[in-house]
């Protein structure tokens, strides 16, 4: 069963106007709806990127009452990559306590960092 209806209708990628066969037709050609689909997917990723990103990015007050903190704690807070918080130990402006094998730093020596 094909359909009789011819509606003139203007493309959402390209604005063009058609001729749609059906109700529901939105692009003029498979082009444009492959097009459109390759923007919907890359905008759902930036989106997806900023949320991950905005999550990523927060403050614990938790970890301002620790006397001890651990090497991704330490990271946390002073908004660095764990390597650079060992860089940091291996160059011997941060103190490290090894607890096995965690490795533990004092808060104070992390505030007199900043001094």
């Amino acid at each position: 069963m094909s359909s009789n209806i011819r509606l003139e209708k203007t493309c959402q990628f390209c604005g063009n106007k058609f001729v749609a066969k059906t109700t529901v037709t939105q692009f003029c050609s498979d082009n444009c709806a492959k097009r459109a689909y390759k923007v919907r997917i890359r905008e759902k990723k930036i989106q997806e990127a900023m949320i991950e990103e905005s999550a990523n990015v927060f403050y614990n007050p938790v970890l301002s009452q620790k006397e001890f903190l651990s090497i991704k704690e330490t990271a946390q807070l002073m908004g660095a990559s764990r390597w650079t918080i060992y860089r940091l130990i291996d160059a011997g402006k941060l103190s490290a306590t090894k607890l096995q094998r965690r490795t533990i730093l004092k808060r104070k020596d992390i505030d007199n960092l900043f001094k």
